[in-house]
């Protein structure tokens, strides 16, 4: 199965702790097939803290989505993710986009995830590897989605 991360920091040494999110997917949760640039990004919901850097992968998995979850909360909190406040500032944040066309809802998981649609954090990396992904709710494509997309808040290639 092909499911679609989203990771962001904005404490720390953001690119190596991008770096290292990646490796740790790689050797986790699937092979990484595809990676977007990093963008650096306005915080969003919380705007009082430093900018994130942001990358969307696809990855090829055999687990679960709810192990997808487990491995990549871990993942977080072996970097340093402490959860103190709803999207506050923080080490590592890993999101699970899609999981291929599932469509899931349970007290701990939904997918596809249901902001990314109105984040163009999100959906600027999203459309640069997956740009004719059908969201399996909307019914549109990644492009569409972000052309349809009111968020203003400023997304800017980084590498």
């Amino acid at each position: 199965m092909k499911t679609h991360l989203l990771l962001g920091a904005n404490l720390g040494d953001r690119p190596y702790t991008l770096l290292r999110a990646v490796d740790f997917i790689s050797e986790r949760v699937g092979r990484v097939v595809q990676q977007s640039g990093l963008y650096e990004t306005a915080p969003w919901g919380v705007t009082d803290q430093p900018a994130y850097l942001n990358q969307v992968l696809a990855v090829e998995t055999t687990l679960l989505p709810k192990e997808v979850l487990e491995h990549t909360q871990a993942i977080e909190q072996e970097l340093g993710r402490v959860r103190l406040e709803k999207w506050g500032a923080r080490v590592i944040d890993i999101d699970i986009l899609f999981y291929d066309q599932l469509m899931l809802h349970t007290n701990t998981l939904t997918i596809p995830h249901p902001f990314l649609h109105q984040r163009r954090f999100t959906l600027v990396p999203l459309a640069e590897i997956a740009p004719d992904f059908v969201h399996p709710v909307l019914g549109k494509t990644t492009t569409e989605l972000l052309g349809d997309c009111e968020d203003e808040g400023e997304v800017t290639r980084f590498i």
